[in-house]
């Protein structure tokens, strides 16, 4: 697990720069970004002070939370040379916003490989989760594609791989690239987010309920739970159990998956619920507990963050969608790695579907409303 501040932070060694001169430079930098986030909270203050009762100070909280707890992955997205183009829209309108969430089950305490990733260099981490989440211009709901880890495809620079090794071969650029190059879709916004952190943020909101359809025991050293079939309440330490599990199942990371993907629909669904949202110390709680295992592009700043907030106010647990892109099932590479074949004509569907914001229609004729 990695400690805040590691993202961005570089030593001066080998490049000529006096040490001294190196902590000259990296506090002007520390001081610069720190008049640049007290600038952007009082822009907000100002904003936020209109809002009746105490309600102005808990948003100025919640921000504070947002600007100083979570990290930036400063190199984010690859060259433009290489990327997809953004889709024209008419002035004035909305356009479509996609954000790639990247999941990852980090075992480096150190924090080197994340900040690695982050800059755009080789580590040694893969992204155990992969998501594009697609936002239509109207802001009416939100839907969300897993992308299996070992979906083989063509990882730019690099040849045929698994989909999750792009991290390791180039860090968060590299992935960017590679879904854009899979979906030819833009990313708009990158979110990394480390497991450990729902922890913190299922007991923050009181625990979760989840409809297990394949009941299992867990196979991990100190994670041996039970889960039955039917509704289970999970805590955090159990729900990262939940989320983390592949091995009991005979189709390995589809089930998980699944898994992953309902216990997000179970948090989203209690996050939104009217009790939930009017408790202000809960979602203060639960920001707190997951921003420090958040990392976010430098376009997802506080301003943005709370301007697409406020974009999805009208947005219910019914009106969000999640489902894995469709494969042609496993298979076996040319090197003898296990790996998920791609369906060629579902993805071109989905590609479609995506260029003429019309996700929704795709959803609806596949019946994939409730996921897949």
């Amino acid at each position: 697990m990695s400690n805040h501040g590691e993202v961005d932070r570089k030593e001066s060694s080998g490049n000529g720069t006096p040490p001294g001169a190196a902590r000259r430079d990296r506090a002007a930098r520390t001081a610069h970004g720190k008049r640049g986030r007290r600038i952007l909270l009082g822009v907000l203050l100002a904003l936020v002070l209109a809002v009746p009762g105490s309600m102005g100070a808990y948003v100025f909280s919640m921000a504070q939370i947002f600007a100083s707890q979570t990290r930036e992955i400063k190199n984010a997205f690859p060259a433009e040379a290489v990327r997809v183009r953004a889709q024209a829209v008419p002035a004035g309108s909305a356009k479509p916003i996609n954000i790639l969430v990247m999941g990852s089950d980090s075992r480096d305490a150190s924090g080197g490989a994340a900040a690695e990733a982050a800059a755009g260099a080789p580590s040694n981490q893969r992204s155990d989760t992969l998501m594009l989440v697609h936002i239509p211009a109207d802001r009416a709901h939100i839907y969300s594609i897993s992308i299996m880890r070992d979906l083989w495809t063509t990882i730019p620079g690099h040849g045929e791989a698994k989909i999750n090794a792009a991290l390791a071969f180039g860090g968060v650029p590299l992935v960017v690239q590679t879904v854009e190059s899979l979906l030819q879709q833009r990313i708009d916004q990158v979110v990394r987010i480390d497991f450990e952190g729902f922890q913190g943020l299922v007991d923050a909101i009181g625990g979760v309920t989840v409809d297990v359809k394949v009941p299992f025991t867990g196979t991990r050293a100190k994670s041996e739970y039970v889960f039955n079939a039917g509704p289970n309440t999970l805590d955090g330490a159990r729900a990262l159990a939940f989320v983390r599990e592949r091995y009991a199942f005979a189709d390995g990371d589809y089930q998980r998956v699944r898994n992953q993907q309902l216990l997000l629909a179970a948090v989203i669904g209690k996050t939104l619920d009217a009790g939930t949202v009017q408790r202000p110390l809960t979602l203060e709680h639960a920001l707190s507990a997951v921003a420090p295992f958040v990392s976010v592009a430098p376009a997802l700043d506080l301003v943005e963050a709370g301007r697409l907030a406020v974009s999805l106010r009208d947005v219910h647990r019914q009106d969000i969608a999640m489902f894995t892109l469709p494969t042609a099932g496993t298979g076996t590479s040319a090197d003898g790695q296990s790996i998920v074949l791609p369906d060629p004509s579902a993805i071109e569907e989905i590609k479609a579907a995506l260029s003429n914001d019309r996700l929704g229609d795709y959803v609806a004729a596949q019946g994939l409303g409730a996921g897949n």
